[in-house]
């Protein structure tokens, strides 16, 4: 049976040993758990959630064994007294199936240098491709797949050497950047929910050309400073349509590009375009789309409001669950990038300024940082890397809060990128 995101709520005092909980009834960062769910393998665990939650979620492809925190994908937990959901309809692709569990096999030192190899490899392609659909030349979906298998193999690699490196992109053109980081984030997205490899093939491409259809509108549309009128709105919409056609002449047919191009616009509630789609209506890969998307645009500087910090466009996706965007999705994207996503700019309780460069998935509120800045936010000739989680000094640093794209005048890249 073809997999999609399926939940029920359930009251923590009916929670059964062998279920596993993939969403609370508050904010994961307000909780000891983990981001990726909370295995029920005893009743300890009905206990420590007790104390947080009054009701929870429970995902109904996932079920536990007793005393184990092992998954198996396929075998659906009983709930009594819940009534079910409606089943949602099959996803079009069978791929898009979480069957997969990824382990890094390359250390974050090794990976750098091969994640900035394939890094540059795709934002060369991007490059090239919008100039090829300004000049009315067909995509060639041979040379899409050649720009992004070297990037799923090195998110597969390392979960996060990639996601550092495109952290550090350039910004001075928003088309290109915004393409590549789609790519990424629906390669990190992919491989988070346990997809094949071929899938996550699929959803890197789909990332890399669902606004292919921009390139065929006026630039002065795209890099308006103010708000548009109400026929320049619906000129910037039709870049959906615009994109559906640069495919079809291209002969692109993969279901998971196609997919995301179409429905990255459509809204959970039914208020998107260009179909006014609402829930498992929207595909699977095209729901992912809408919430890579969306976070993507937030943390970005634009010509017309300044770039939000990676962990307020967490947030505000979140605000935005179950409206906008499915909420268990919204869930799992959380997981996979963490409360403070890499490249995040954050503020130390020691006053120093330092940037996320790594992950620790044991504990998703102590990761791996750069230190960029002295106590007195003056610049350090020299940063310093410091694994939050295990630390020597006498003096603990734990993250205070985070800070816009920016701060203090600080830019990663003159650190980084030399």
């Amino acid at each position: 049976m073809a997999y999609d995101l399926v939940e029920r709520r359930v009251f923590v005092t009916d929670l059964e040993v062998g279920m596993y909980v993939s969403r609370l009834d508050c904010e994961w960062s307000e909780t000891p758990f983990p981001l990726q769910g909370v295995p029920i393998s005893s009743r300890d665990d009905i206990d420590r959630l007790s104390k947080f939650c009054k009701y929870v979620f429970v995902d109904l492809h996932r079920r536990v064994a007793p005393a184990a925190a092992s998954t198996v994908v396929g075998l659906p937990p009983r709930v009594a007294g819940v009534a079910p959901k409606a089943p949602a309809p099959a996803p079009a692709n069978p791929r898009l199936i979480p069957a997969h569990s990824y382990r890094d096999t390359a250390s974050f030192d090794e990976e750098v240098p091969r994640a900035r190899e394939a890094f540059e490899g795709v934002t060369r392609f991007a490059e090239r491709l919008v100039d090829d659909i300004q000049h009315g030349r067909a995509i060639d979906p041979g040379a899409v797949d050649d720009a992004v298998r070297p990037v799923v193999a090195s998110v597969l690699r390392s979960g996060d050497a990639f996601s550092w490196i495109e952290s550090l992109r350039r910004r001075d053109t928003y088309t290109y950047q915004h393409a590549v980081g789609c790519s990424t984030l629906a390669a990190a997205f992919g491989r988070h929910m346990g997809f094949a490899p071929e899938a996550i093939v699929s959803l890197a491409a789909g990332g890399l050309l669902m606004d292919v259809g921009k390139a065929q509108l006026p630039e002065e549309l795209l890099n308006r400073a103010g708000p548009l009128n109400d026929s320049e709105w619906e000129l910037a919409r039709q870049h959906v349509v615009e994109g559906a056609a640069i495919l079809d002449h291209s002969g692109v047919v993969d279901p998971e590009v196609r997919d995301m191009l179409m429905t990255h616009h459509e809204r959970y509630d039914g208020s998107g375009y260009p179909d006014g789609l609402a829930g498992a209506e929207i595909p699977l890969a095209g729901r992912m789309a809408a919430i890579i998307d969306t976070y993507h645009a937030m943390s970005s500087q634009r010509p017309y409001r300044p770039a939000v910090s990676q962990h307020l466009a967490l947030r505000e996706l979140y605000a935005g669950r179950d409206t906008q965007f499915q909420a268990e999705l919204v869930e799992q994207f959380q997981a996979c990038l963490g409360v403070y996503p890499t490249g995040t700019l954050v503020e130390l309780n020691t006053g120093e300024v330092a940037v996320v460069m790594m992950q620790n998935h044991a504990r998703r509120l102590q990761p791996r940082v750069a230190i960029l800045t002295r106590t007195d936010k003056g610049p350090r000739e020299e940063f310093i890397v410091v694994d939050l989680m295990n630390q020597a000094d006498v003096v603990r640093r734990e993250i205070l809060r985070t800070l816009p794209a920016g701060s203090h005048g600080i830019d990663p890249r003159e650190y980084f990128l030399q």
